[in-house]
């Protein structure tokens, strides 16, 4: 077979070429340690403006309910909650009724969302909770998302300039039981993260949002077109970042790590969530999310190993790999996010890497997404809900 030396080296190729991106995202990391340790050697700026969080809901995830109170317990001046369903049965209003017992004295609001004004129910939500709003500022994260009591003045901080139009923050992922729900936690932790402190570092700043938070002025928000201007998209919280940066404000990276409470994802469920949000990145980032190819390094090592027949080089180039893979899951998973479960699910590494793969390739194959309970068909970005 005259061809395999020739496909032994392509895979060899690859696998350098991860080894590279592997080290990016070491100095990455490193230098977001930097520029948080410089943010939290600095005294918080005498700025606390009336905050406004948005916090649209569908349904309860794990440990709601402390969820939801980690925002009540605030060493914030003056800020509200607003809740929105657009199901007047959701479970969780149930949670958000027994939050107002516990908390009397804050603010909290819950808007039923009667209109269905396009294919993101999130952002159709959004769209009638932020009339309700009555702040400048506004700070939008996901019903799964706990916080520390420091939380709001941290990512409030960086808009007291006026270069910058947002904030948003890096998360790790709290695992339920499955094996699932451990793959999701530790790409979070070991891949994703590391792709957005990779993307920070190349791009001199990041031009996109993560649902984790987002922080920006209502007036910047107007000044897109409202959440109305992407109420068919999926990738929101991209769109959102993407559209805010085109006006040549910042959008920062604030030095607060999030938690999110994972479902028990079954496998199958696991690989589902996983599809969407690579072809919801595909359209998003198209020749990006093109590159990642290029960083699948334990994938093209060891196809490399194969193809070489087990040639020593190739048993060395399978090592250095892994030891540069291991690297960045300790680098970005346990110093960066303090994710301490990163350790103890290293040995998933491989199988999450070669589903990771998998995906990305089943990722170019079609347009239709699950999302929340329906099916849904993906073109350049926008949903069009497929009908049963």
């Amino acid at each position: 077979m005259h061809w395999l030396p020739v496909v032994s080296s392509v895979a060899a190729l690859g696998a350098v070429a991860s080894a590279g991106y592997y080290l990016l995202c070491l100095w990455s990391g490193v230098a977001f340690l930097r520029s948080r340790a410089r943010a939290i050697l600095a005294e918080f700026p005498a700025f606390t403006p009336p905050i406004t969080i948005l916090k649209p809901l569908k349904g309860t995830d794990p440990e709601i309910y402390q969820s939801f109170r980690s925002h009540c317990l605030q060493e914030y001046p003056q800020y509200e909650i607003i809740f929105g369903v657009s199901d007047p049965n959701d479970p969780a209003i149930q949670e958000v009724a027994r939050l107002q017992r516990e908390f009397p004295e804050r603010p909290i609001r819950l808007v039923h969302c009667s209109e269905n004004l396009g294919s993101n129910t999130k952002i159709s939500n959004l769209v009638q909770m932020v009339r309700e709003a009555r702040s400048p500022y506004l700070v939008l994260n996901d019903s799964d998302i706990r916080v520390e009591k420091d939380y709001l003045r941290r990512v409030i901080a960086p808009l007291k300039d006026d270069s910058t139009g947002m904030v948003t923050c890096l998360y790790r992922g709290v695992a339920g039981e499955t094996l699932g729900s451990r793959l999701e936690s530790l790409g979070i932790s070991t891949d994703f993260s590391a792709g957005v402190l990779a993307a920070r570092q190349i791009e001199k700043g990041i031009r996109f949002g993560l649902g984790s938070t987002l922080a920006f002025r209502r007036a910047d928000l107007d000044a897109i077109g409202g959440f109305e201007s992407i109420v068919d998209y999926l990738a929101d919280d991209y769109e959102l970042g993407r559209r805010i940066a085109e006006r040549r404000l910042r959008v920062e990276l604030s030095d607060v790590v999030v938690e999110t409470f994972l479902p028990a994802y079954s496998l199958g469920a696991f690989v589902r969530h996983q599809l969407r949000w690579a072809r919801s990145v595909r359209d998003s980032r198209r020749w990006g999310y093109v590159g990642l190819v290029l960083t699948f390094g334990l994938v093209w090592s060891l196809l490399t190993l194969v193809l070489a027949e087990g040639a020593p080089w190739a048993w060395g180039l399978l090592a250095a790999t892994l030891c540069l893979r291991i690297s960045v899951a300790l680098m970005v998973g346990k110093t960066v996010l303090g994710d301490s479960s990163v350790i103890s699910r290293l040995p998933l590494l491989p199988l999450r890497d070669l589903i990771a793969f998998a995906v990305w390739i089943a990722s170019f194959t079609g347009h239709t997404v699950d999302w929340r309970g329906s099916s849904f068909i993906l073109k350049n970005g926008k949903l069009a809900r497929l009908q049963p």
